[in-house]
């Protein structure tokens, strides 16, 4: 109880000083420029002579403060007309003799006294500080002089104040030195009692030096001279010199007693005794030398002394003295706020809150951490006895916390703390347990680009950007609507689980999240924008793969099994997100048997391509095909884009291209051959463009065909030559100079690049029909077409719309400058012997009657 009585005594104090400091800085009183003369000693001149003298120089800081001198001090300042009563504050105390004049044109007006080596009955205002009221006119102009003369150190911290706030401020600075000095007391009053109650000499040391640290702040803020001595002047200089090397005395004889250093160290206890011999010595001698001499004298061994007991501490903590702890900081304290107040008296730093009162905030730190220290003498004994019950308890919190820690991580990623896959687990079988008929989508979030992250940055710098990249996408899945709350702590919600350092996870309710895209998609952007790391921009390419409960699976392994498999689809790679379709899994049993048919029909010519015509909107002249493939043989049939997508999957997408090739090649030989030289186009993967041999292959077929150079166009996909923009890039160069022409399918329907585009050898652009189909109705789309054409023929492409489904989107394309189109309102696929017949009633490259 008397540790904790002091600890909140400690934080009493501590806050009464941090509202002095506030009230120290809260009023504003002025410090004005002043001049200075220094004269000798025993120069005697009056306050009219200085005045008209040239001497002055300019007072180079605010505070006057010339260190330890005896000359006289004349200082000089101006006030015009003052708009309130003024009062003259010289907040050091220690000065012998001050004197202040008031000159209003040349005229001496007002004249007063004060000191400590006058009656402190003299003083125009009876306060321990030099206070001297101004009796001013507010229209007047007046010059006021100070003199001081002192034989201790130098400083005249001179301020103006307003009178009624300076007694404002001095009420609320006196209550906290009563209650500084009252703490001080307090400390001194117990260990007396203490002392009294044990005889152990190291309670009355502390007493003893504690008292000397008393008087000496008391003496230094001129409140013994007030209240104890104001009769006696002497007195007080006697007080102000005796203090100073009796407190450290008295502290070198507590350190000795409380550090038990005879027994501890011999070494340190013989130089100890010699400080506390040198100080007692310097006491004496204080009695018969003049001030000035013994104040220095005092200040000059204080420090090298207080610096010498503060070093004690850290020595004796170092070899296990339990003590020493609360010593060290006790007289750290105590030994730098008396530095720094005896710099200040020496003139080396100038005067402020901290300078003016270092050794009064020192000194109650070190008085209350001294009393802690004792205080825990007292109860040491009971801790002993309570040491094997607290080591017990402890055992059985530290079981308990390493249970917790273990659960902790079984259900969390170590690095970013997330939930991982077994929390996500438990928790979706509770969730669909609980709502079997509810559907809840499973968001697989996977990082593409973390290989070559921590290829180059390192697995320290790759762990930092994952956790920065976690709590993003922790932020993005709660503004998800619908998204679910996996887990909540005292610091924050997850939303995100964390698989492995790849893979992310969180739950969404379909419905809800469905029915508001348009936030749906801003969240899609923000996951996609790159992590900010040491002033870079780290890309991750993140990939998301989508699995709903119950449509795609009944349990919680199905669904984020299928989720990875949707990630990891043609569809996600291309775009960034797909959703999990049983016609894409690869990895079905329906999947494999379809990849085994594919095959059989690659190699029996079971396959076939329809052709779908072009028109030029300027000749109305049929000019081209686009050849589609189709599967004409299966029971169940097939649409084109899951061919593709299990061809890619499966790896037949090269001898399924190599077929769609030479095909396409003998349909427009016997196209010729009929008369029609039109030109035939193909759709090539972006795999196909990453085979090394692929551009050998097509140059071959060209040489077998050299009728049909420039005429077979190879139609890619925007957002395929993105997957992997220099090799495709290479590949493209390399059929264009081989004479085959590029264009680019599905323009508008991605995220690629312009500044890519514009490398690409394409001679033409195909709009998506997404941009098409509705173009009569929405105005946004004919501007975005309309750009489009514009952009596309100031960089020379031929553009072609695909999709037109009525002769109003007809008319508006050709009205637009659009060069093809390409849709059903010409005709829909047909296979080769029915576009022969369709021909038959539209003479190749003639005019067709838009009706």
């Amino acid at each position: 109880m008397k540790q904790l009585n002091s600890a909140q005594c400690l934080a009493m104090l501590l806050l009464m000083l941090a509202t002095w400091s506030s009230a120290f800085a809260a009023n504003s009183p002025y410090i004005p420029d002043m001049d200075y003369v220094r004269l000798a000693p025993e120069a005697e001149v009056t306050a009219s002579e200085i005045l008209e003298t040239g001497r002055w120089q300019r007072l180079p800081e605010k505070t006057a403060n010339f260190g330890y001198i005896q000359d006289q001090i004349w200082l000089r300042f101006t006030i015009s007309k003052p708009v309130s009563d003024q009062l003259v504050e010289i907040s050091y105390p220690a000065l012998d003799y001050l004197d202040l004049y008031v000159f209003e044109d040349g005229k001496l007006i007002q004249q007063a006294s004060a000191g400590d080596q006058r009656l402190f009955s003299e003083r125009p205002v009876q306060h321990p500080l030099f206070l001297f009221p101004l009796h001013l006119q507010p229209d007047g102009h007046y010059q006021i002089l100070i003199r001081a003369q002192t034989e201790g150190a130098m400083q005249i911290p001179l301020k103006l104040w307003d009178r009624q706030q300076y007694f404002e401020h001095a009420s609320v600075e006196t209550q906290l030195h009563a209650g500084y000095y009252g703490a001080l007391l307090t400390v001194i009053c117990f260990n007396l009692f203490v002392f009294l109650a044990l005889r152990e000499s190291v309670y009355l040391f502390y007493v003893l030096s504690t008292l000397g640290y008393l008087i000496l702040i008391a003496s230094l803020n001129g409140s013994t001279y007030q209240l104890l001595w104001p009769r006696n002047p002497d007195i007080q200089s006697i007080a102000m010199v005796l203090v100073v090397p009796l407190a450290v005395a008295f502290s070198s004889m507590f350190s000795a007693v409380f550090l038990r250093l005879k027994q501890s160290s011999p070494l340190l206890n013989r130089i100890l005794m010699l400080v506390i011999g040198l100080n007692l010595g310097l006491a004496g001698f204080s009695l018969f030398a003049d001030y000035s001499t013994a104040i220095r004298l005092g200040v000059a061994f204080a420090i090298p002394s207080c610096l010498f007991l503060t070093l004690l501490g850290p020595v004796q903590w170092y070899k296990g003295n339990p003590q020493a702890s609360y010593y060290t900081l006790a007289w750290g304290a105590l030994t730098l706020g008396s530095a720094i107040t005896g710099a200040n008296k020496m003139g080396f730093i100038p005067n402020n809150f901290i300078t003016a009162y270092g050794m009064q905030i020192g000194s109650v730190l070190e008085a209350l951490l001294l009393n802690l220290a004792l205080a825990s003498r007292l109860y040491h004994e009971r801790q002993d006895k309570l040491s094997a019950r607290d080591a017990e308890i402890k055992a059985l919190e530290a079981r308990r916390s390493a249970e917790l820690k273990l659960m902790e991580q079984a259900l969390h990623y170590p690095l970013t703390g997330l939930p991982n896959r077994s929390s996500f687990e438990m928790l979706l079988n509770e969730l669909i347990h609980q709502n079997p008929a509810k559907r809840y989508g499973v968001v697989l979030l996977h990082l593409n680009n973390l290989d070559p992250v921590t290829k180059t940055l390192g697995h320290r710098n790759t762990d930092a950007i994952l956790m920065r990249a976690a709590k993003h996408y922790n932020a993005v899945a709660r503004d998800i609507h619908g998204s679910q709350l996996l887990e909540t702590n005292n610091q924050s919600a997850y939303y995100l689980a964390h698989f492995d350092p790849q893979t992310f996870a969180c739950i969404v309710d379909a419905n809800q999240t469905a029915a508001t895209q348009r936030k749906l998609l801003q969240s899609l952007d923000e996951i996609r924008c790159p992590v900010e790391f040491l002033g870079m921009e780290v890309p991750l390419q993140p990939r998301i793969g989508i699995a709903v409960h119950p449509e795609n699976g009944n349990d919680a392994n199905t669904l984020i099994r299928r989720a990875a498999i949707a990630e990891g689809s043609g569809r996600a790679i291309e775009r960034g997100l797909a959703f999990y379709k049983p016609s894409r899994d690869s990895y079905s049993a329906d999947r494999l048997t379809l990849v085994s048919e594919l095959r059989h029909a690659i190699d029996n010519d079971e396959l076939t391509l329809y052709l779908q015509p072009k028109l030029a909107l300027k000749t109305r002249e049929i000019i081209g095909f686009e050849a589609l493939l189709r599967w004409r043989g299966r029971e169940q049939s097939v649409f084109a884009d899951e061919i593709i997508a299990v061809a890619e999957q499966s790896g037949l997408i090269k001898p399924l291209t190599r077929w769609v090739i030479s095909e396409a090649l003998r349909m427009r030989q016997r196209l010729v051959e009929l008369g029609c030289a039109t030109s035939i186009a193909v759709n090539i993967s972006p795999n196909n463009l990453r085979e090394p041999d692929f551009t050998q292959f097509v140059h071959q077929q060209m040489k077998n065909y050299p009728a049909h150079l420039g005429s077979i166009i190879f139609e890619v996909t925007e957002t395929s030559m993105m997957q992997d923009p220099a090799n495709s890039l290479k590949a493209l160069n390399s059929l264009n100079q081989a004479g085959i022409p590029l264009s680019i399918d599905d323009f508008g329907s991605g995220y690629s690049s312009l500044s890519y585009i514009k490398q690409l050898p394409a001679s033409e652009i195909k709009i998506d029909r997404s941009l098409i189909t509705d173009l009569s109705d929405r105005k946004e789309d004919r501007v975005i077409v309309q750009t489009t054409i514009n952009m596309c023929h100031s960089l020379g492409y031929t553009v072609v719309a695909e999709g037109v489904e009525d002769e109003a989107t007809l008319d508006l394309l050709s009205e637009m400058g659009c060069d093809q189109i390409q849709g059903y309102f010409l005709n829909r696929p047909l296979p080769f012997d029915e576009t022969l017949e369709w021909l038959a009633d539209q003479p190749c490259r003639s005019r067709i009657n838009a009706s």
